[in-house]
């Protein structure tokens, strides 16, 4: 049975998730929440797209499982997050668009197939969100975002800097994308930033190049110093108003909460940290498009890494959803009346 035939959760015009009152969570499709595929709706507010492709990686490969890893663990999302007070499938047009494919033989052309699909998508859906895939992924989707927005303020969350030159003389692979960003002036020098940098580097000149890049760096080890809010201030501080692409490698995490990627690190953020900064900014700043990257199920334990990938994508989508009204965030409410 397709999951068009099943009965779903309606509000409007607004076409939600198959009802799991009548069809338990584990049957049908595995569309990301068990939404509607895209071409079963009209207006998309938001598109979510999978980017099975992981050429691009230096150390184990397998999260060009990502995408359907993660849409898997996906069907446990129910339809309303007490965090944000919100039903974000509801109150705006959610849509599972499917794969992008690209070539897995050849990183370049695979690039301009991501950019490709992603720009047809952009012009159909509001806001991308997507679900990687190794981080190599990340140039073409600025390539579309700047495209539209101008150059795009980064918030990119991980536990490393991928602004290296090249690896074995090649310029396109997950630890080179945001370095070519920059290259390309698709990023806003003034407003973007890593957060939970650590481990080790080749040499203090990966810091300099960096930071000639037009990143400014909030390491793991401030996370731990000041803590969620501060963080968050700091980002705000330095994203201002400015488009905002946010940028998730998943092991941005401590590898006891998502042991399920290619290059783990230990010293980094817990869940719950990760979960209130993506939670914060994608209600306080404008937010034109997320990738979620690097998650890799062979490496996985429990499905934990790939739970927690798509309980950031919805609290990324509440957040948005919650923009959209107006509302601000109140830490002095109660969690249901946030």
């Amino acid at each position: 049975m397709s999951n068009e035939s099943l009965p779903r959760l309606l509000t409007g015009d607004v076409v939600g998730q198959v009802d799991a009152t009548q069809v338990p969570r584990y049957a049908g499709l595995g569309t990301f929440a068990r939404l509607p595929f895209i071409d079963e709706v009209s207006d998309v507010d938001v598109a979510l797209v999978g980017i099975p492709f992981d050429t691009g990686v230096s150390y184990r490969p397998g999260a060009r499982f990502g995408p359907s890893h993660v849409r898997e663990s996906s069907r446990l999302l129910r339809p309303f997050n007490p965090a944000g007070s919100k039903s974000p499938f509801a109150s705006q047009q959610v849509a599972d668009a499917g794969d992008i494919a690209a070539n897995p033989f050849h990183i370049e052309e695979a690039i301009s197939q991501i950019e490709r699909g992603s720009r047809a998508l952009h012009e159909r859906a509001k806001r991308l969100i997507t679900i990687g895939g190794d981080h190599t992924i990340a140039l073409p989707l600025l390539r579309t975002m700047a495209a539209k927005h101008g150059p795009i303020s980064v918030v990119h969350f991980d536990a490393h800097l991928d602004t290296w030159d090249s690896y074995f003389g090649e310029d396109y692979t997950h630890g080179t994308p945001f370095r070519r960003a920059s290259e390309e002036g698709l990023i806003d020098k003034e407003g973007s930033m890593h957060v939970g940098i650590r481990g080790p580097l080749y040499s203090a000149k990966d810091l300099d190049q960096d930071k000639s890049l037009g990143f400014e760096i909030f390491s793991s080890v401030e996370f731990e110093d000041i803590g969620a809010q501060g963080a968050i201030d700091k980002i705000r501080e330095r994203v201002q108003n400015r488009p905002m692409y946010v940028s998730i490698d998943i092991d941005v995490l401590d590898p006891s909460h998502a042991p399920g990627t290619g290059t783990p690190e230990p010293g980094g953020m817990t869940s719950r940290e990760l979960l209130e900064a993506v939670r914060r900014i994608c209600l306080e700043l404008p937010v034109v498009g997320i990738d979620v990257v690097e998650v890799a199920p062979a490496f996985d334990s429990a499905d934990i890494t790939a739970i927690l990938a798509n309980r950031v994508v919805l609290e990324a989508l509440s957040a948005i959803a919650k923009r959209r009204n107006g509302s601000a965030y109140n830490p002095t409410q109660n969690l249901l009346d946030r």
